[in-house]
């Protein structure tokens, strides 16, 4: 067999069966190969940034490995911005890009890049394959490296002349490469301050997602009595209905949040990395607690702030045997003091406003509904308003806030999920970067709900300007959008366009929700913000908090 059937047998191998791609001169003897290998679901998108968005959305709904494939030059650059996004975000993918012939390498060819050299610092590892008889062994390394540890992006090179090359080494002689290393954990002194502590607050991070710890945390929060605030990428680990569930903390968390992270004598910091939106002033976050930080990846520990006691290794164990050894806690004085910090953001319900929207939304859709969501106002309206139940349920970019990326990751969390219904929320700045992939929902028929905040402006760009540079609104509004409800039809989904509460239910009531493409845009005020907000590198004592009565 050649390169090119040798890669799709070794993707075989480790289980995967989907993949998001789209052709190109170099990656052609890979697509004649797979024309007649009938064992993967190939998902072709309108651009190379879809595909990569698609794949990650696909891995972080799914658990499962995402695997895209892009050609040489602008078809592995056009996966860049991707790949960044993934490896903030610790996103599982292997992403298989095409060259130009070994015997061109270092030639400035047509279409070559080094595109190794361009993602080095954005990849968790990544190869340009010489020989042929090194893909399965690569292959096998790969899958290894982008699932153990901290996940994280793998990127894989390979020239057209090698999926040409005939495969002479017996596929299934590979030895494991990589073996994940587990020492022992002592936990004494932390299990010592968690019982001693007075007012703790479990500081959750995506971490927890990542390492399938929800029902862990879960069981440790009930054991301790103790409320869990949540980071962005945290949100689902833990039901926001259930009363230690908190939601959101940081720069657009709810005041009662930061306050209890404020006046905690405890920080139980889980699978987060104190990012700057969370911990603003460093010297500021919790000033009055003692830091215990937990996660798998050893650099995080002291990076971004300072903790008294740190923990390095796989969070589900690491919560069990914490579980095991700590006394069981009566917090109630502590929650009730907490309750006191309380000041609701106050939105008459008649009023079309994204809180009265995501009242609707989550009395309408089901339960489990996977939400994806570009960047912007609309996501963090989205992580504050939502209901979110389930661990895998919100799928966001965090790290690095990529605009353009809410439609093809809707694409892959619908893939990845057939049987479930697979809301995304955007606004128009990002819809406007992606809305090409109406394309790839509608040549599949993926029954994804789209809802688009309009406010005709960039919204959170525009909320900055308003509060931090004196209202100069430089460049911010959308004076020219297309209409949405037309572009849709043209693909053949289903559009509505509503601008009142009693408008959106009639919308969504006439829907066959989860079973077809719809498309809802909700026409809102620019004026609207999201708050509270804390602005860099401040203190919760300068919350900016507005009133919408």
């Amino acid at each position: 067999m050649n390169g090119a059937r040798l890669l799709l047998e070794s993707l075989e191998k480790q289980g995967v069966d989907t993949l998001f791609g789209y052709p190109g001169g170099a990656v052609i003897p890979f697509y004649d190969a797979l024309y007649e290998y009938g064992h993967f679901n190939h998902i072709r998108t309108a651009h190379e940034q879809g595909a990569i968005h698609a794949a990650d959305g696909y891995a972080r709904s799914s658990g499962k490995v995402g695997v895209c494939i892009a050609t040489s030059g602008p078809g592995a650059t056009n996966t860049v911005t991707g790949i960044a996004t993934a490896f903030m975000d610790s996103v599982p993918l292997v992403v298989i890009t095409g060259q130009v012939p070994t015997s061109l390498l270092g030639r400035d060819s047509f279409q070559e890049i080094d595109i190794t050299g361009v993602t080095m610092s954005i990849t968790k590892h990544n190869y340009l394959v010489r020989n042929v008889d090194d893909i399965p062994k690569i292959i096998k390394e790969a899958f290894q490296i982008t699932t153990t540890g901290r996940p994280g992006p793998v990127l894989i090179d390979i020239p057209k002349d090698i999926f040409l090359a005939e495969y002479k080494i017996d596929l299934y002689d590979t030895l494991d490469v990589y073996d994940e290393y587990e020492k022992d954990l002592d936990l004494t002194d932390v299990v010592k301050i968690i019982n001693e502590s007075k007012k703790p607050v479990i500081y959750a991070g995506g971490g927890i997602k990542i390492a399938n710890a929800s029902k862990e945390l879960k069981e440790f929060a009930n054991k301790l009595d103790t409320p869990v605030v949540n980071t962005l990428m945290g949100l689902g680990s833990i039901d926001r209905e259930c009363e230690l569930g908190l939601g959101l903390v940081g720069m657009h968390g709810f005041k009662v949040n930061n306050l209890a992270v404020t006046n905690s004598d405890l920080i139980i910091a889980i699978g987060a990395r104190f990012s700057d939106r969370v911990i603003g002033n460093s010297k500021g976050f919790a000033p009055k607690a003692n830091i215990i930080h937990i996660d798998i990846d050893a650099t995080e520990m002291n990076k971004n702030k300072k903790s008294q006691y740190h923990v390095v290794g796989n969070l589900k164990k690491i919560l069990q045997e914490l579980t095991k050894y700590v006394y069981a806690k009566d917090n109630t004085k502590w929650k009730e003091n907490i309750s006191n910090y309380k000041s609701e953001y106050k939105v008459d319900k008649d009023l079309f406003h994204p809180k009265n929207i995501f009242r609707v939304l989550n009395e309408k859709l089901d339960k489990d509904v996977l939400v994806a969501t570009d960047v912007g106002q609309h996501q963090l309206w989205t992580a504050q308003y939502f209901k979110f139940k389930n661990d895998r349920q919100f799928i966001t970019s965090g790290g690095l806030g990529t605009m353009g990326f809410g439609v093809g990751a809707a694409i892959g969390v619908q893939v990845g999920n057939k049987d479930k219904q697979v809301m995304l929320v955007t606004g128009d700045g990002s819809f406007n970067m992606n809305c090409n992939e109406l394309i790839t929902i509608a040549k599949y028929k993926l029954p994804v709900i789209i809802v688009l905040l309009n406010n005709k402006t960039l919204g959170m760009v525009r909320q900055w300007q308003n509060l931090f540079c004196n209202k100069r609104y430089s460049e911010t509004d959308n004076d020219f959008n297309p209409d949405y409800k037309l572009l849709t039809k043209v693909y053949g989904i289903k559009g509505y366009s509503v601008d009142s509460i009693d408008k959106l239910d009639e919308a969504l009531s006439e829907c066959d929700l989860g079973k077809e493409p719809v498309f809802i845009e909700c026409n809102i005020d620019k004026d609207f913000g999201v708050y509270p907000i804390v602005p860099p590198g401040k203190n919760i004592d300068e919350l900016v908090e507005v009133s919408v009565d």
